[in-house]
């Protein structure tokens, strides 16, 4: 264990480095920050540090960095979330609500979190196996071909063309439809079939096959993969951090175009709390430079997906961390109003 003083002086280093840019003597700590010790024993602070693997020295010049330890410890033990103040909150309240649909409630999140922390932003369209039906809307196209519209808690839209093996009246579609919104409607996807699997048998014969064929449909639906979708921006901001990447940038840009890799790197939706992995936790041998901060979001109180951000290690991660959570706070809210 660090003791309480060499924690203080890790953290110093920390916040100089994110804020400077550049390595970080003892002589320039002691006159930044009231450690109420000599140059000489923050000296000695520092070599500690170093021989337990959270700084080092990136070249000859006399300062030191963070390693990925040290910005764990950081994280871990020193670093609170930096609250948003009320005119930021307002900003992103005000810029949120303006969205008229979830893909451009996922589309203006992207830009806001690319703007507030100048870092690339990710945001997971909300998964549908973690959603609840809100509604589901029949509309007869023709005599024997059906629309099927089904709208969920997080404001997702799906439509389908039903062909009908059979003409069906528009008062059978009418009851179909209330009947299937009494039994399905505020359920979790998961629970919809057995919900639905003997609804059929409460029509006439005749128009048995046509039920049958809109609830096969309904659940198809359901069940296909459309949570693996995500939304990107920012990437630009790298180019502001060049220098942040050894050798090159390119293995980031790389990583950030494989879908499956984001996806990893959020993280399980299902833990809602916020995520911060550092350096080499990140599996991917291109994102070894880089940190990942993300945190599920949703409506009532349930993660159904994840956003978050990606940026080099020297990263202001107080004010990341509190950026990623208001923001998913806000989407959260306005999925439960829309």
């Amino acid at each position: 264990m660090l003791s309480e003083r060499r924690l203080q002086v890790l953290r110093a280093i920390v916040q100089d480095y994110v804020g400077t840019e550049e390595p970080v003597g003892s002589k320039a700590l002691t006159e930044r920050h009231s450690l109420g010790v000599s140059p000489a024993t923050v000296r000695n602070d520092m070599a500690a540090l170093e021989d337990e693997g959270y700084i080092a020295q990136p070249h000859t010049s006399a300062g030191r960095i963070p390693t990925d330890k040290g910005y764990r410890l950081f994280v871990d033990k020193l670093a609170g979330v930096k609250p948003m103040t009320a005119p930021e909150r307002r900003a992103i309240q005000n810029f949120l609500e303006g969205a008229v649909d979830l893909d451009d409630v996922v589309a203006r999140t992207v830009r806001l979190l690319a703007q507030l922390t100048r870092q690339v932003a990710v945001v997971q369209y909300p998964s549908l196996t973690r959603s609840t039906v809100r509604h589901v809307e029949l509309l007869s196209l023709a005599p024997a071909r059906v629309m099927l519209v089904l709208i969920t808690d997080t404001g997702r839209v799906e439509q389908r063309v039903v062909d009908c093996p059979a003409p069906f009246g528009d008062a059978s579609l009418a009851d179909l439809r209330a009947r299937l919104n009494s039994r399905v409607a505020n359920r979790r996807f998961a629970d919809v079939p057995s919900l639905v699997e003997d609804l059929p048998e409460a029509f006439e014969h005749e128009d048995r096959g046509t039920v049958s064929t809109v609830l096969s449909t309904l659940l198809e639906t359901l069940v296909e993969e459309n949570e693996e979708r995500l939304m990107i921006g920012g990437t630009a901001n790298l180019t502001r951090f060049g220098h942040d990447f050894p050798l090159t940038i390119r293995p980031v840009l790389e990583a950030l175009e494989e879908q499956v890799v984001l996806l990893k790197l959020l993280g399980e939706a299902k833990d809602p709390g916020v995520t911060v992995r550092i350096g080499h936790e990140n599996a991917h041998e291109g994102l070894n430079s880089t940190s990942v901060v993300s945190v599920g979001y949703g409506s009532g109180g349930e993660a159904v997906a994840k956003l978050g951000v990606v940026g080099p290690t020297r990263m202001d991660y107080p004010g990341t961390m509190g950026a990623v959570r208001a923001v998913a706070r806000y989407v959260g809210q306005i999925l439960a109003e829309s």
